[in-house]
């Protein structure tokens, strides 16, 4: 159909339309990482981003095309994961940035919105690489505002075409794209999401549906879940609609009846978040600031009992109590796998964020950490280079004195901690962690879940691949094997230090044996190995 103008209930349709498109081809997105290893996640990443987005506007149809922009802009920050996540909650805040206070647009304004969100894509990336969706949201916005199209359905057609011959162009601009015979994932995501845009107003859709979240994978996280983990039973969340209120007073007074807070002031309304056991003195209090909208109020008890299928009057097990000491020093760690965890525990991790490869948390995630730990100066580890982005955009919206150390690795997470000196001041030891990390060389050993042709090494679908700093070293058959050429590959003269953390898919019998061979082949060095329990890798190495 033709569209002059767009207003906040044809955008809404937009990007459900978009979101719901995303969301069923997510898995084509996954399948475009560069490496072939089973961690390909750049599409369900952007998905459930932009799903948290839209899930914010779910009761917002009649409203503004500037306040619905606001809103979806303010569900993805919260909702970020990965470092596409991330970009991909800029490029929807400079969109919005550009619909502000707008009740409907035409083609110029609307071009000029997508340009907002180019900008603010590139403000958000330290070193921007041409390439990638960054390259693609600047050829929309330069698309659109070059065209003389009025009609902003036939506008949408042309900027999806224009960013379908640009996506098929990075290859060109990035050699590994090329080597990897793919074109870029986190643009060919945003062509998806522009497509579904587009096709919301070409098929004149009045009433898009939102998808739903799988549960699947939260069923799956409950199952590891007790209910001692649930120290506050009642998930609220509600609107303030109030001006100049004391937030900070606020937070300080929710802060002693609840978890998980987030508070969020923005001009004249107040989003609050927490889980509490007595929500009704929250709202009394919140009611102090001014009007309320939008109270929900779930019993996480309840709905952890039903995932588990455990009877409703059965007695709930005993809380643990939660040291509420303020440190002067906190450590958020982002982990995966039961012995990875219980050493970060040791090591003096204050709070653990399940998340890695596969499951990177979003920005919200890092949030609440953040909210329950109790420390004048708090340290995150995200040990995964694709969570950096998000952990670095929860330091910048708490208002806690957050520091992110650049831990791409688990290795590089156990060496930051190990390094941390209690007794030195704050910027001291953020200079030794990070001079420390620097030193960790860090080994991987997975499958391939494709063929492909990449750093010099032909694979096969299956073949046991080993990596070392993110580059594929070795190529066999068997991930012992590989696993002894990574290390010896790794190991130099002045090596003193090998350590082996071995996953749940690995062959425990022929550990112990091929631990006693390393430590044997390396006799004047010190050979440390752990139940990790890590997924997707077989081993995680490393030599310092």
């Amino acid at each position: 159909m033709d569209y002059l103008k767009i207003d906040g209930h044809r955008f809404y349709n937009m990007m459900v339309s978009a979101s719901n498109k995303l969301d069923e081809q997510k898995d084509i997105v996954n399948s475009l990482n560069v490496f072939p290893v089973p961690d390909g996640d750049t599409g369900s990443n952007m998905s459930m981003t932009l799903k948290t987005a839209v899930s914010e506007i779910e009761h917002m149809k009649d409203q503004s095309l500037g306040q619905i922009a606001k809103q979806i802009a303010k569900g993805a920050l919260m909702g970020a994961r990965g470092n596409s996540g991330v970009i991909l909650s800029q490029i929807l805040r400079g969109i919005a940035n550009g619909l502000e206070g707008k009740i409907e647009v035409d083609s110029r304004s609307f071009a000029s919105s997508i340009e907002e969100g180019a900008k603010f894509a590139y403000k958000a990336v330290m070193r921007p690489t041409e390439g990638t969706i960054l390259t693609i949201i600047r050829s929309a916005g330069e698309c659109a505002t070059k065209s003389e199209e009025k009609n902003i359905t036939l506008l949408l057609k042309e900027i999806c075409d224009h960013c379908e011959v640009v996506l098929n162009k990075t290859p060109d601009m990035l050699p590994v794209l090329k080597k990897a015979k793919v074109v870029d994932s986190g643009g060919k995501g945003l062509l998806i999401i522009l497509n579904g845009m587009y096709e919301a107003l070409r098929d004149g859709i009045e009433d898009a549906k939102i998808k739903e979240f799988d549960t699947a994978k939260e069923k799956s996280a409950a199952k590891n879940l007790g209910q001692q983990d649930i120290k506050y039973g009642y998930c609220t969340e509600f609107l303030v609609h109030a001006k100049d209120a004391d937030v900070t007073k606020f937070k300080d007074e929710l802060s002693a009846v609840g978890d998980s807070m987030v508070v969020v002031n923005d001009e004249d309304i107040v989003k609050v978040h927490i889980h509490t056991n007595d929500p009704g003195w929250v709202l009394s209090h919140a009611l102090k600031l001014g009007e309320l909208s939008k109270i929900k109020i779930d019993n996480m008890r309840e709905e952890h009992r039903h995932v588990l299928g455990i009877d409703e009057d059965a007695g709930e097990e005993s809380e643990e109590d939660i040291d509420l000491e303020t440190k002067k020093y906190a450590f958020i760690s982002v982990t995966i796998g039961e012995g990875i965890k219980e050493i970060f525990k040791d090591l003096g991790t204050d709070y653990i964020v399940e998340g890695g490869q596969t499951m990177n948390p979003s920005t919200q995630d890092i949030l609440d950490a953040i909210e329950k730990v109790n420390g004048e100066n708090i340290f995150i580890l995200p040990n995964n280079k694709n969570i950096f982005m998000a952990a670095n955009q929860a330091s910048k919206i708490s208002d806690k004195n957050v520091k992110v150390i650049a831990t791409k690795t688990i290795p590089q997470g156990i060496t930051a901690i190990t390094t941390f000196n209690s007794d030195l001041d704050l910027e001291d030891n953020i200079k030794a962690m990070e001079e420390s990390i620097n030193q960790v060389e860090t080994g991987l050993i997975t499958y391939a879940v494709r063929d492909t042709d990449i750093d010099g090494k032909a694979v096969k679908k299956g073949d046991i691949i080993g990596l070392i700093d993110g580059k594929i070293v070795e190529v066999g058959n068997d991930e012992f094997e590989v696993c002894d050429e990574i290390i010896s590959d790794m190991v130099c003269d002045d090596s003193d230090l090998i350590s082996i953390y071995y996953g749940e898919d690995c062959n425990v019998e022929r550990f112990e044996p091929f631990v006693s061979d390393i430590e044997e082949k390396y006799s004047d060095m010190d050979v440390q190995s752990y139940s990790g329990g890590q997924p997707l890798y077989y081993f995680i190495v490393s030599v310092e």
